[in-house]
């Protein structure tokens, strides 16, 4: 992987040829390191009942890492964190909010990819019934409303996203808008604890669709002061 400086501590980072053939990733695209799979996910399509959208924005999270759920070890409440890769990890947090991840890594390590943020281009009449509101720019633009959108709930938890009723697809697949080479850039995390500074969140720098935005000057290609 090749990188680049950017203002405001991004890190510009160059789309791997990991999901570059033109068929649904397999199990094993998800059986590597949390950061890479966060990466790759970036411009592919997810899909819940033919439901969804272009990923533009994720988290990665490992098992060394304070922030994770996989932290403390195995419980009943994480174990699909630990494996085996590729399952839906469905959270409830806030009393109120369902989130949504993906297993990574191999079986018995709590890593994983939580989905923050699609555009949604499948199914909108849906999600705007489901969110009760119709600019498409606030439907899936943050990890509990992704979920609520989609009609994800803990019904889901562990259930694999390579095959139905789930679906991720491949950038510029599923009639997706975008199908060229999405720009990324990781940046740190939003909310996390502590004040943890790792740049473990990826974004489609051109989306518009992101849970916060990014500050003009960490876009790539923005000279600085401008």
């Amino acid at each position: 992987m090749s990188t680049s400086s950017a203002p405001n501590g991004t890190v510009v980072l160059r789309y791997t040829l990991a999901v570059d053939a033109q068929l649904p990733p397999a199990q094993s695209f998800f059986a590597r390191s949390a950061l890479d799979v966060a990466r790759d996910l970036i411009g592919c399509t997810f899909l819940f009942e033919g439901i969804g959208g272009r990923i533009v924005e994720t988290e990665a999270y490992r098992q060394d890492d304070p922030c994770c759920h996989g932290f403390n070890g195995r419980t009943a409440r994480n174990a699909v964190l630990f494996g085996p890769p590729g399952h839906l990890y469905v959270y409830f947090t806030y009393g109120m909010h369902y989130c949504s991840n993906v297993a990574c890594e191999e079986e018995g390590v709590g890593a994983g990819v939580l989905l923050r943020a699609l555009e949604p281009d499948h199914g909108v009449e849906r999600m705007i019934a489901r969110r009760g509101l119709a600019d498409p720019r606030l439907l899936c633009s943050g990890p509990a409303r992704l979920a609520q959108a989609l009609g994800i709930g803990r019904d889901q938890n562990g259930v694999p996203v390579w095959k139905p009723p789930m679906a991720i697809l491949p950038r510029g697949a599923g009639g997706a808008r975008v199908a060229g080479v999405p720009h990324i850039v990781a940046t740190p995390r939003i909310g996390v604890r502590g004040g943890d500074q790792k740049p473990w969140r990826f974004v489609d720098t051109d989306s518009e669709f992101l849970s916060r935005p990014l500050p003009c000057a960490a876009r790539p290609g923005r000279p600085p002061g401008a």
